[in-house]
């Protein structure tokens, strides 16, 4: 192995290839054209960079390409540190910009990234400029520890760290004296006090919240949470149906973000007392449109705010993208190809039913057909349907905007959420009279879901002329291709498999697979999230079954015996195709009865 040299010094791009030709991960060859090539040239990138950029594969098994992770990963080892990659969820932004200024962290292109009781983690991607360290430890008064990063995520993140920081510091010195503007169950305490009007147009907050969304849009967040506590603004992403702490803000900062969104959002800025709802389309880095749905909610502390983030490409997607399988798939054709009917999707908040309706729907909707939604509030604003949004304020409801829509000539027609008898009968009716109706229930499973129509007051003779079939969904996280590995034969897991599957008589995989985690999935071992499926189809048998005094165990009995799986099994399917664990199936599906 070459000797490092060890003095104070920038690497160098022959100084890299160097290196790496006698770890024998570059030919000499591939080496000395690349330094030729540069070879006059005003080397002002990092030569990570410039390796990084020709795409070299290792020499070594598996022989993977060097791109910029693997080149820092590798450089790391080398030189005896530890290699980060800069997770910014996992970094408090106004505690590690505190350590430095932003210009002394430019000058030696290093970034405070971690401050401890007893020490400074500090990232670079010049292991061998040092003159920095010493003066950093008499200022800070702490151990420094180097960790390697990559140039490419020390020259972005230095910027945005210290922006943000500087725009929350400066919005919250403007607002210093409006300590708490929102309605908080506590301000009584201090009334009396000066209460300085924020700015939701301020620069500051304007920097802040573009960044939120932005962040927000590069981390595949489905929900954006900005939570008011009693000193500090939390906000926190839901990143594969998990939430992660984000940022801790100042409350006078979050009241203006929060001020600013509804504003944005066309929603009463001064109203902080009732519930509101509201809606934005903004453009990601990439010029795609996102579509963001908003609500607020008063509590103890003031306005919390929830952003709902509503990705374009659902409604393109295909059947199978969201988990259906091919027997799924059939199934839920034979039902929606049907002229009149109803078919009702049911499951949880937050397990894909509008995803499924909406994808449905778009299916469906040819230009020969006239598509019409009513819904609480629209989710997606979608061009092929005509959609229609509650209005409590006006008495538009569920009964009324469906009365309305049946004098509109519809062919199919998606009520939101079936709540009440009125809602129910009234697209009893609509089935009756010809139209397709698709639309949602709140019920563990789809069995259940003829017991909580019986439960609404729906006469049985009703649900058995109209109801087509009952789907019951819920979503599992799915294993990061990158680092999933298959779990060891005797392993708990695998000894479980048969008493989830037994009575099923579902084949046993050859092997399960595990989450391990990686950068790719940040850690977590899963990336994304797919559906799992329960159909019931309402047969004559199962129809002969629906009385006032149902039978749901028959029921279930019978539809089992007629080809509809368990969302267990549905699950159990997943997991022996290497989609998901055993752990997150068991997590979201009812046990089998």
């Amino acid at each position: 192995m070459e000797k490092m040299s060890t003095h104070e010094h920038k690497l160098t791009l022959p100084e890299l290839l160097g290196m790496l030709v006698a770890d024998g991960m570059v030919s000499q060859d591939a080496a000395d054209a690349l330094i030729a090539e540069r070879r006059g040239q005003r080397l002002s990138v990092h030569p990570l960079l410039v390796i990084a950029g020709k795409n070299l594969k290792s020499l070594l098994p598996p022989n993977k390409v060097l791109h910029q992770e693997a080149l820092a990963e590798w450089l790391a080892e080398r030189v005896g540190l530890e290699y980060l990659h800069i997770d910014p969820m996992k970094i408090d932004f106004s505690a590690v910009t505190d350590i430095m200024s932003s210009d002394y962290a430019s000058r030696f292109g290093i970034l405070p990234v971690q401050m401890t009781q007893t020490e400074v983690v500090i990232a670079t991607s010049e292991p061998f400029l040092r003159d920095w360290e010493n003066v950093l430890k008499q200022t800070v008064r702490k151990d420094i520890r180097r960790v390697v990063a990559t140039p490419e995520d020390i020259s972005r993140y230095l910027v945005e760290f210290y922006n943000l920081a500087r725009s929350v510091k400066n919005a919250a010195q403007s607002n210093k004296q409006n300590k708490s503007g929102q309605a908080s169950f506590e301000q009584l305490v201090e009334l009396g006090k000066t209460k300085q009007q924020f700015d939701a147009n301020d620069q500051h907050i304007v920097t802040i919240v573009d960044w939120l969304w932005q962040y927000a849009f590069e981390q595949r967040a489905s929900d954006i949470h900005v939570e008011p506590r009693r000193d500090i603004g939390l906000v926190r992403f839901r990143i594969d149906g998990v939430l992660h702490q984000v940022y801790q803000i100042p409350m006078s900062v979050m009241v203006a973000m929060t001020s600013r969104i509804k504003l944005l959002g066309r929603m009463d800025v001064i109203e902080k007392r009732r519930p509101q709802d509201g809606r934005i389309k903004t453009r990601a880095a990439d010029g795609q449109e996102v579509e963001l749905r908003l609500s607020t909610l008063p509590t103890a502390f003031g306005e919390k705010l929830v952003m709902r983030i509503f990705d374009p490409e659902v409604l393109v997607r295909d059947f199978s993208e969201l988990g259906f399988s091919d027997e799924d798939r059939t199934r839920w054709d034979k039902m929606t190809s049907q002229p009149n009917g109803i078919i009702l999707v049911t499951g949880p908040t937050g397990s894909g039913k509008t995803t499924t309706l909406y994808s449905t729907l778009k299916h469906l909707a040819t230009p020969e057909v006239n598509v019409c939604t009513i819904e609480d509030p629209i989710e997606m604003v979608e061009p092929a349907f005509n959609q229609m949004q509650v209005q409590s304020g006006i008495d538009l409801n569920f009964v009324d905007g469906l009365r309305a829509l049946m004098r509109q000539d519809p062919d199919i027609i998606m009520v939101g959420e079936i709540r009440d008898l009125e809602t129910a009968d009234m697209a009893i009716q609509a089935a009756l009279t010809g139209h397709l109706v698709l639309s949602t229930l709140h019920t563990n499973d789809a069995p259940s879901a003829i017991t909580r129509l019986l439960d609404l007051g729906v006469a049985p003779f009703m649900i058995n002329a109209t109801v087509l079939g009952i789907m019951a969904q819920r979503l599992v996280r799915t294993l990061c291709p990158h680092c999933k590995q298959p779990l060891p034969p005797q392993d708990e897991e695998n000894k479980f498999w048969d008493d989830l599957v037994a009575p099923w008589k579902t084949s046993r995989p050859t092997q399960l697979q595990h989450e391990v985690g990686c950068l790719e999935c940040r850690m977590t071992g899963y990336q994304g999230r797919v559906g799992i499926y329960e159909i019931l189809m309402m047969s004559p048998e199962i129809r002969k079954l629906v009385t006032p005094t149902t039978d749901i165990a028959r029921v279930r009995e019978v539809a089992y015996r007629e080809g509809m799986k368990p969302l267990r099994i549905s699950g159990a399917m997943k997991i022996a195709a290497g989609t998901t664990t055993l752990e997150e199936v068991i997590k979201v599906a009812p046990p089998a009865s």
